[in-house]
């Protein structure tokens, strides 16, 4: 049983610093690197992509909506062309950083309220899909189990992975629950850790209202912007290595070269 770990990083830019990127890359095995939208900087860009590589870590573009003042997280009305659009530029950029440096992208994960709309919403879906697809067919398109996002990536022969998230709470039709809402992100570590498991072995969650939901996960998120997020990727990965499951990045088990 093999499972991806990964992290949204890169997320600082100019003088202001975010997340825990250099102490959380020891733990995880995809990096999602924000590109300029929500956050980050070329700067930003260059360095995560060089910790990634030192590390052996994947690296994938985390494109987002142009909004650095509400960090990606506020919704944005607009057509599938302009998103198509924001996600070819986005995820370009951080191509070409990445290859300056030797290194070649495996996935593309949006960001926030990108995310979310496009698991929800055939059209956006679609553009987020189309973009990836035109840049590289062979990266993976990260996105919720069941979602729109997951179906547009198969449908533009991309390979899909299903993410899942231990320390955010779902709803009973599997989609997060709103941040605006209290018990939305859970910060008991005990807890994080052992649905991270349940969701790798298992496959179920248990949702905000008690109800027992069967999950797809290929990968699990763990927030870099999260208090304390390097400690708890690494009782993440501990606890499932424990559990025998084999940690690794997604391109890496599919080309036989996990360590």
């Amino acid at each position: 049983m093999r499972i991806d770990l990964n992290s949204d990083l890169g997320e600082s830019f100019g003088a202001w610093r975010m997340g825990q990127d250099e102490a959380l890359m020891p733990a995880i095995t995809s990096a999602n690197i924000a590109c300029g939208f929500h956050a980050g900087d070329p700067g930003v860009m260059r360095e995560t992509v060089q910790l990634a590589r030192a590390h052996g870590v994947a690296v994938g573009a985390h494109p987002g909506f142009p909004d650095l003042a509400g960090f990606g997280r506020r919704e944005i009305r607009c057509t599938p062309r302009e998103i198509e659009d924001m996600v070819v530029y986005q995820v370009g950029a951080l191509a070409a950083v990445a290859a300056a440096q030797g290194v070649r992208l495996q996935h593309v994960k949006a960001h926030g309220a990108l995310y979310n709309m496009a698991c929800r919403d055939e059209a956006l879906a679609a553009a987020i899909a189309k973009a990836t697809a035109l840049l590289d067919p062979g990266l993976f398109l990260f996105g919720l189990p069941g979602s729109a996002l997951l179906a547009a990536g198969a449908q533009h022969g991309l390979r899909t992975a299903a993410e899942v998230f231990a320390d955010r709470a779902y709803n009973p039709d599997g989609s997060l629950v709103s941040r605006s809402r209290a018990g939305s992100v859970i910060d008991d570590t005990s807890r994080v850790v052992a649905r991270a498991v349940r969701m790798a072995r298992s496959r179920t969650v248990t949702t905000i209202d008690g109800t027992e939901l069967a999950v797809q996960a290929d990968t699990i998120c763990v927030h870099g912007d999260t208090p304390g997020a390097a400690e708890l990727a690494m009782a993440i990965r501990r606890a499932l290595e424990e559990e025998h499951v084999r940690v690794t990045a997604l391109g890496h088990a599919e080309a036989g070269t996990e360590p």
